[in-house]
């Protein structure tokens, strides 16, 4: 295969050095827009004169064909090549001839990687927020399908009061919106510029770099300042670190399924679907797709982690260590789109163990603090009602004596207001939950 540099060189590169430093296995996946960004190329070197119209059409007609190739399965990688840039155009000297030798005229594969990244980088987070949508509204499903459900709540892992279902996974739904809201704002940040050259900028005049109607809503612009553009990753760590917080979101999500779904809590069934058996245990349903989705998380932190220190340390302005961005970005994003379609599919088939709920709601200090708010609207400061529903609790648990169960005169001897009427009002799960009225749930 042809290579775009070499004339400088009197002998081969060593093939070790060759493998070493090949990208073609990674970035391969860049093919359409490195194609895109080449059919932009022609627009610019037939705008300066460099191409006649007639060669133009030529190898327009050539790179579509090519882009039709790809989207029919038909487009032959060479994974001996170095990368897809060099792919690129040796399939393009094949279909037209020696033509397309001027479509690198003012070009750098410095500045086509970056074009080719970021329209990848669009395409995925529009993707991405196509995912967690699925997954906000599979939430939102499930919480109109059990939306008097009630559950205890928990800080510390501890019991601590009654929740609404729609107030848990109401929590989950904000924690993907804000996803969402990150993937929109990094690719509305994401600015598509050409004429970097390698570093320096080209000969050409910025004004052939502004073309108008990419995809998702783009143009393109000359470059502010080459040297930037051309050393620019911000974007790349923008996703990953996006990418971390979403996965950190949906290993947390998977954390509470995780524990919701062992007999000690059994508070939800998964769909089998979702889950995997031992194959040594017969009885085991074991909730594998959510430990993985947890597991994965930690990927996503290393992706972000090796990218960071990769920068870190490299002057202006491109290094071949740049090449190592792309890898932990094509994982991050496969990672959290495969998560976030699990996510979703086990959200919509999950089923709740309204039994068990129930019972884990016959706890009374999950109402400790309602009672301790209802003695304040009897005009005690709430120090001292904490100090005497702290004392209630301590009886209740050390006579096992259930606090409903208990007499007027035992209620009486902690605070005159408590009696057994209305501690059975207070020591209710529907009551607790609705005698929140800062509670205002998104939609």
């Amino acid at each position: 295969m042809t290579k775009l540099w070499g004339g400088r060189f009197a002998k081969k590169i060593d093939p070790k050095a060759e493998s070493f430093s090949r990208s073609i296995q990674y970035d391969h996946k860049l093919a359409e827009f490195d194609i895109l960004g080449s059919l932009c190329q022609i627009e610019i070197i037939k705008k300066a004169n460099i191409i006649t119209a007639k060669e133009y059409n030529l190898m327009k007609k050539g790179l579509n064909i090519l882009l039709k190739d790809l989207e029919n399965g038909k487009f032959d990688i060479d994974f001996n090549a170095e990368d897809i840039h060099s792919v690129v155009q040796d399939a393009l000297l094949k279909k037209i001839g020696k033509t397309a030798l001027k479509l690198h005229t003012a070009r750098s594969r410095n500045d086509q990687v970056l074009f080719d990244t970021k329209m990848f980088s669009l395409k995925s987070l529009y993707d991405l927020v196509i995912e967690a949508s699925y997954l906000i509204k599979s939430l939102k499903n499930t919480i109109q399908a059990n939306k008097d459900l009630i559950l205890p709540g928990f800080t510390h892992m501890q019991h601590a009061m009654p929740v609404s279902l729609e107030n848990h996974f109401g929590a989950y739904q904000q924690m993907i919106k804000r996803d969402v809201n990150r993937f929109l704002d990094i690719a509305e940040n994401i600015k598509i510029t050409f004429g970097s050259g390698a570093l320096a900028g080209t000969n050409l005049p910025a004004s052939l770099y502004n073309i108008k109607g990419l995809p998702f809503d783009k143009d393109m612009q000359p470059s502010e300042c080459s040297m930037d553009s051309v050393s620019d990753r911000d974007f790349v760590i923008e996703i990953l670190s996006s990418l971390s917080i979403c996965g950190m979101h949906l290993s947390r999500m998977s954390e509470d399924m995780i524990l919701w779904v062992t007999q000690e809590f059994n508070f939800i069934k998964l769909d089998q679907s979702y889950c995997t058996g031992s194959s040594l245990m017969p009885q085991k349903k074991n909730p594998d797709m959510l430990e993985l989705i947890r597991g994965y998380t930690g990927k996503l932190y290393g992706n972000l982690v090796s990218v960071l220190t990769m920068m870190k340390g490299l002057p202006l302005t491109y290094n071949r260590d740049m090449q190592h961005d792309k890898e932990p970005l094509f994982e991050s994003i496969d990672i959290v789109k495969n998560s976030l379609k699990l996510m979703a599919g086990m959200i919509s088939t999950l089923r709740f163990n309204k039994k068990s709920i129930s019972k884990h709601l016959e706890d009374e200090s999950l109402y400790a603090t309602d009672i301790a708010h209802y003695l304040v609207t009897k005009g005690i400061a709430f120090k001292d009602t904490h100090d005497i529903v702290g004392e209630l609790v301590k009886y209740s648990l050390d006579s096992g004596k259930k606090i409903v169960d208990m007499t007027d005169r035992e209620l009486y001897g902690f605070n005159k207001h408590l009696n057994s009427k209305i501690l059975k009002k207070l020591i209710d799960p529907v009551y607790s939950v609705s005698s929140k009225k800062s509670l205002k749930i998104g939609k």
